[in-house]
């Protein structure tokens, strides 16, 4: 008996979008996307009208499925794909992305490490103590002569320390070194910031060493070096308090910084509004409500989604 097979269609441009937009969608919802994330998912939103609609219907058909999302109960080992397949297969997607671990999983094996909205000191040899702010990720490094060293892999970090004996610590591709002093130090998305709060410290980074004294700051990354300029480090620092200031950034830097602090995501997807400047000052209790806060101020509309994710749009 001869049996007929017949090829799947290709898929439509549209049907090829939808499957995109659903996968950003499991993305945002599974407790690993990050602030990049976040970014690139807009830049896509922002390709054409039918990217912006393709997950526009993604969030319409969760929001369609919710009541069955919140009786299933689903096994617990359930493939990516499996929200592509159907209503109940996209359902029970959902309700496992619910219990995902928020914070991501990279620098799972660091020595020193806070989850998100944790905020931890750590007090080491020599004189050496460390303020940990949220979603930070740091390791012990083998030093010379004795001296004590680090790597900050991802997050921020307050450091002090009051020994003679310097201590060496790497974010991205420089190197600090610093003696009696006191600096606050960033590593997020790849981009470096520290600030010298009392004392000074060296910089070496791209093959130039730049000394920075209290109350100066430097970015880097892997391609360039800005100049050291003054700052206001209350502002810098202002996390230590519990709380974040905002002088004439953006939306979407706010909404950026807010996601490292909350679990879930904040993500805004109106580019011309993302550009408005804001001053603003949160203390980090209130980061819970600050969705509705944004809403209120510019209008937008506010979707949730599981894992405390909430489409501004």
């Amino acid at each position: 008996m001869n049996i007929f097979r017949f090829p799947s269609p290709e898929p439509t441009p549209q049907d090829q979008l939808s499957l995109e937009a659903r996968d950003w969608l499991v993305l945002l919802t599974s407790g690993r996307a990050t602030v990049a994330d976040a970014r690139a998912l807009r830049e896509w939103c922002a390709q054409s009208a039918e990217h912006a609609r393709a997950f526009e219907r993604a969030k319409l058909l969760w929001q369609q499925l919710r009541p069955a999302v919140e009786q299933i109960s689903a096994p617990r080992h359930l493939g990516r794909r499996a929200f592509l397949g159907g209503a109940i297969a996209a359902s029970a997607a959902f309700f496992l992305i619910r219990a995902s671990v928020p914070g991501g999983f990279s620098g799972l094996g660091a020595d020193y490490i806070t989850e998100v909205g944790e905020q931890r000191r750590v007090d080491l040899a020599d004189g050496v103590s460390l303020e940990l702010n949220t979603q930070t990720r740091i390791n012990r490094r083998p030093g010379t002569d004795g001296q004590q060293a680090l790597e900050l892999i991802s997050g921020e970090v307050e450091v002090q320390t009051r020994a003679q004996a310097t201590l060496k610590v790497q974010a991205g591709s420089g190197w600090l070194s610093a003696s009696q002093a006191r600096f606050n130090l960033r590593n997020t998305d790849q981009n470096v910031c520290v600030t010298c709060l009392d004392g000074a410290l060296q910089v070496d980074v791209l093959g130039r060493s730049i000394r920075l004294q209290s109350g100066q700051q430097l970015t880097y990354n892997n391609r360039e070096i800005s100049v050291p300029q003054a700052v206001d480090t209350s502002t810098v620092i202002a996390w230590r308090q519990q709380v974040l200031v905002f002088n004439d950034a953006t939306l979407a830097q706010v909404i950026d910084e807010i996601n490292r602090y909350r679990p879930g995501m904040l993500l805004l997807l109106n580019s011309e509004l993302g550009k408005r400047k804001v001053q603003a000052r949160f203390s980090l209790d209130q980061l819970a409500g600050v969705a509705l806060m944004i809403r209120d101020a510019y209008g937008v509309k506010c979707t949730e989604l599981p894992g405390g994710v909430v489409v501004l749009s």
